[in-house]
């Protein structure tokens, strides 16, 4: 029998071997992309994530690795510090960028590989539980460059010890070199990999020919497929997302949007600095952060369905600058009251409809977004306002029946004519984002693309610009003049034209090769028979903007009609984009969404309310809502006058922030009508309206909301004829 000891010995054996085999194994085929998958989830619903570059050189800095560890627990680091911060923020994710090139390499976990620095206190295992525990999922950050192995040392030293490693892998290694770090840091995602199953992913920084090669990203597929992978600057297909630096000298400043590269459906990030100057990491000062250039990036991502990493310089005790800390206990206020227009939303405009973003009249400037789960509720984020107390915004079809506004509750003047969504009277404006809630009743005025159908002149799927999916576009193959025809299989009322261009180019030209790949120049004809088109209709040029684009028409009766493309903004220097066109979706419109605002309000304040009248929860209509007693029988009584006897549609305002349903059953002068459920709406300041059918009598009629449950029902605010 073998001794304790010895059966330890052995088990070491084994482990290393099976290590090494880890180290060497490769699946025999290769990964690719996927647009969707399970293990995307949480990167889809987050906001975005705290990006901390924290390591040796972080300042006053460190050359020998003990030292920077004694640092490190003599100055009380906390691994839950980072996460409270990163829920100021609001973000759902930290990224952990501590093996940097810039940064000496240092990693923060027990490693068994030799070359370099690592702590002995397993620092990333605490910051993975104390992510954990509170939701929120942890990106360890990995790089894959070597060329400052020698950054702030003297002479002839390096941060990156090849004789170690080359023993611990009995041949010669050369880490200052791509292939030889490549290896060496390969070894050390399998390490990771085996060690936190917990881990969310990696972020990585570009890429290597040595991973490539020898199937990395496959291993982590196979071996944690809950793994998440995002990439630094390149589109690699394995890679779940995508991550971009910030652009500056966008116009506005906070308008990165404008400069994305990867379209949706891909997962995009844009990775930021708080601090206006400065390095990634602390460099020993306190840099002011921009209040309002941050809010508006972060907003201004959202509303494009981007992630924001948010980068701050933590300190070697791992806390933040002054200044930095200021900023996330201003955003960890601030977003609250905006909150249900941020998360659970899509960016509005694109692919998944919403009111269009962007510039707007008289200077205003902001984004749009949709609820997830509701693409009748929608929000306009002013980020610049206009110089006036207008605001006039694109519709995009949508019937608009109520705007408020998301702060303080206040009811908004808005009219509809001719495609634009109108609001007046606005006097107070957020110093950095202004948002409205508005509400709508569906889209009308669209001619429905399975009614008709789609060709072009070149490229190929032409059907994808109208088959409804974000999922598909059409390509016309680098070629223009191209055309895209619609037979609408009979003659037809048109107005406008709609279209969704696909977002992965600036919207203007940056450099010489950094330019924007949208329609420029078009011509719409019409056809009665899809052969004789005379004159066009419409000549013109589109802006260069991002998100819907519009091209309104004289109103007239056709079966076929045909937008010819004749050029994109994409000069020939920028060979990537020059004479590309894609389309993701394109739409006739027979007319414009006309008011949708109801005839009648009642207010529930002035009805027979069995409960009390509050006005502790903003976001409601009048001067008050409703709120029932908690009891069985709990009701709430309108009288609501109609004209005429008949069937009408009425609309119920609630807020109901439990998370079970709060049941009244509905009676129309005393004969039962069914019962409202009142869903949950995940916040009592969140109003939603529910839809009753009722049968009216001429004259006034008494309609009646009684609980059926000891809860009472939801908090009600008005009732819409």
């Amino acid at each position: 029998m073998l001794s304790p000891s010895r059966l330890r010995a052995l088990g070491v054996l084994l482990a290393s071997a099976l290590f090494a085999a880890l180290l060497t194994a490769t699946p025999a085929t290769p990964a690719n992309a996927e647009l969707q998958h399970p293990r995307q989830e949480f990167l889809r619903q987050a906001t975005g994530g705290l990006f901390l570059h924290w390591g040796m050189r972080t300042s006053p800095g460190y050359t020998s690795c003990s030292a920077w560890e004694s640092a490190v627990t003599s100055g009380n680091w906390d691994p839950a510090y980072w996460v409270r911060e990163a829920q100021k923020l609001h973000t759902q994710y930290l990224v952990l960028a501590t093996f940097h090139s810039r940064l000496g390499y240092a990693r923060p976990w027990p490693s068994a590989i030799p070359g370099s620095c690592h702590s002995k206190r397993d620092i990333l295992k605490e910051t993975i539980d104390a992510a954990t525990a509170k939701g929120l999922k942890v990106i360890l950050y990995m790089t894959d460059d070597p060329q400052w192995h020698a950054e702030g040392l003297p002479a002839g030293k390096s941060w990156l010890d090849s004789a170690a490693y080359s023993q611990y892998k009995g041949k010669s290694v050369d880490l200052t070199t791509r292939d030889g770090f490549g290896e060496f840091s390969y070894d050390n995602f399998v390490e990771v990999m085996q060690r936190y199953p917990a881990l969310g992913g990696f972020w990585i920084d570009n890429d290597n020919a040595y991973w490539e090669t020898h199937g990395l990203y496959e291993k982590i597929r196979q071996d944690r497929p809950s793994f998440t992978l995002s990439n630094n600057n390149e589109d690699t297909p394995i890679m779940d997302m995508i991550s971009n630096e910030q652009k500056t000298g966008m116009s506005p400043a906070y308008d990165y949007p404008q400069a994305i590269y990867t379209a949706a459906p891909r997962l995009i990030e844009a990775d930021f600095k708080l601090p206006s100057t400065g390095s990634w990491w602390y460099g020993g000062g306190d840099p002011a952060v921009d209040t309002g250039l941050n809010i508006g990036r972060l907003i201004s991502n959202t509303g494009s369905s981007v992630k924001s990493l948010m980068a701050e310089t933590a300190m070697v005790n791992g806390r933040f600058p002054a200044k930095q800390e200021q900023f996330n206990n201003l955003l960890d206020k601030y977003l609250d009251p905006i909150w249900p227009s941020v998360t659970g939303t899509t960016g509005g405009g694109y692919d998944r409809g919403g009111l269009q973003p962007g510039d707007w009249n008289d200077g205003a400037h902001g984004v749009t977004t949709v609820s997830s789960t509701n693409p009748d509720l929608h929000y306009v984020h002013v980020l610049t306002k206009p110089s006036g107390s207008t605001l006039k915004i694109r519709d995009n079809g949508y019937r608009v029946t109520r705007v408020t506004n998301l702060r303080t509750g206040a009811t908004i003047a808005s009219s509809q004519a001719n495609g634009t969504l109108t609001l007046t009277g606005l006097t107070t404006w957020d110093p950095y984002d202004t948002v409205f809630r508005v509400e709508t009743d569906g889209r009308e005025g669209i001619i429905p693309p399975t009614t008709y159908t789609t060709t072009a002149s070149a490229g190929s799927n032409p059907g994808n610009a109208t088959d409804g999916s974000y999922l598909t576009y059409w390509d016309s193959n680098k070629t223009t003049p191209v055309s895209l025809r619609f037979d609408l299989k009979a003659p037809k009322r048109i107005q406008y034209l709609g279209i969704n261009q696909r977002e992965d180019s600036v919207s203007y030209a940056r450099s010489a090769t950094e330019q924007s790949a949208r329609i420029r120049d078009y011509k719409v004809y019409v056809s009665s028979d899809g052969t004789n088109w005379g004159n066009p209709i419409k000549t013109g040029t589109l802006p260069s903007h991002r998100a819907v684009a519009f091209i309104d028409l004289p109103a007239q009766t056709a079966r076929h009609v045909r937008l010819e493309v004749l050029n994109t903004y994409a000069a020939s220097s920028d060979t990537i984009r020059y004479k590309r066109l894609r389309i993701d979706e394109a739409w006739v419109g027979t007319s414009y969404a006309g008011a949708g605002t109801p005839s009648t309000r009642y207010e529930a304040e002035n009805a027979t309310c069995q409960g009390t009248v509050d006005s502790d929860h903003a976001g409601y209509s009048g001067t008050g809502f409703c709120n029932t007693d908690n009891a069985i029988g709990a009701s709430l009584q309108w009288t609501v006058n109609a004209t005429t006897a008949g069937p009408a549609n009425l609309s119920i305002d609630y807020a109901n922030g439990t998370t079970a349903a709060r049941p009244m059953t509905v009676t129309v002068n005393g004969v039962a009508a069914g019962t409202q459920q009142f869903a949950p709406t995940g916040a009592w300041t969140t109003w939603q309206t529910a839809p009753v059918a009722a049968t009216l009598q001429s004259g006034p009629n008494t309609i009646t909301l009684t609980a059926t449950t000891a809860t009472g029902g939801p908090n009600l605010d008005y009732l819409d004829r």
